[in-house]
């Protein structure tokens, strides 16, 4: 801790060459459980018109029309405070189809899957390289009949879906085209894809469109964008 404090004090001047900053204030924190202590911070949420995503440890009285999707994310990807989650709920509200079979690529806490599963799909598989988290999640929202949780990527996915969900990064969603996502989505089907920043927009509807699917849709909150693309459509925006 002391080589550490030296370091920091010595960078510290470096930078006060520069321009002028305060001295160092030095304090011993208390231990936390910082896995737990986030916690306090996470509320219930409501997205899109009728999603309620309720963290398990609070307590939420539910409308008729509501949604609700219990959460217990871990260190999973997935809480609903991000951008890119809130959007892909939307496009669910937007395009879940009910009986649709929906493959959900990435599914961290199971969210998206949990999700399509409550709005009307008649099997959801959800498939991450590490799939812990999405078990508990799935089994707390009593759709275990209806989703599939395996470990894994693309390549465990067979057949095709009326609905693919990617809510990733850009790089992953590129490899996955490369590694034939499109031909997952079946005629008139759709693909949600997210994680993307509105710098790389074009290139990843570009490697869509040369698959045969064009975008019908789109959301941006701040830099992130998610968009919907299906087979043979006119494109559109939102």
């Amino acid at each position: 801790l002391g080589e550490v404090r030296q370091r920091i004090c010595e960078a510290l001047w470096h930078l006060g060459q520069i321009l002028p900053i305060p001295e160092p204030t030095f304090r011993t924190v208390a231990e936390k459980d910082w896995a737990e202590v986030w916690k306090e911070h996470m509320q219930v949420m409501h997205i899109g018109q009728h999603i309620v995503v309720r963290p398990s440890w609070r307590d939420y009285a539910p409308s008729p029309a509501d949604v609700v999707i219990e959460l217990d994310p871990g260190q999973a990807f997935g809480t609903g405070l991000h951008p890119t989650t809130q959007m892909c709920l939307m496009a669910l509200e937007a395009f879940a189809a009910p009986q649709a079979d929906v493959l959900d690529m990435g599914t961290g806490s199971g969210i998206l899957a949990i999700a399509a599963a409550k709005l009307g799909a008649r099997r959801v598989l959800a498939i991450d390289n590490d799939a812990v988290a999405v078990l508990s999640n799935v089994t707390a929202n009593a759709v275990q009949d209806r989703v599939q949780v395996v470990a894994g990527s693309l390549a465990d996915a067979p057949g095709d879906y009326d609905l693919v969900l990617v809510n990733i990064l850009a790089k992953v969603i590129l490899g996955m085209v490369q590694a034939g996502l499109a031909t997952r989505v079946r005629p008139e089907g759709v693909v949600v894809v997210a994680g993307i920043l509105a710098d790389q927009e074009s290139e990843i509807a570009a490697a869509f469109t040369e698959d045969g699917l064009a975008p019908v849709r789109r959301w941006q909150v701040d830099d992130w964008v998610c968009l919907v693309l299906n087979r043979g459509a006119q494109s559109s925006s939102c």
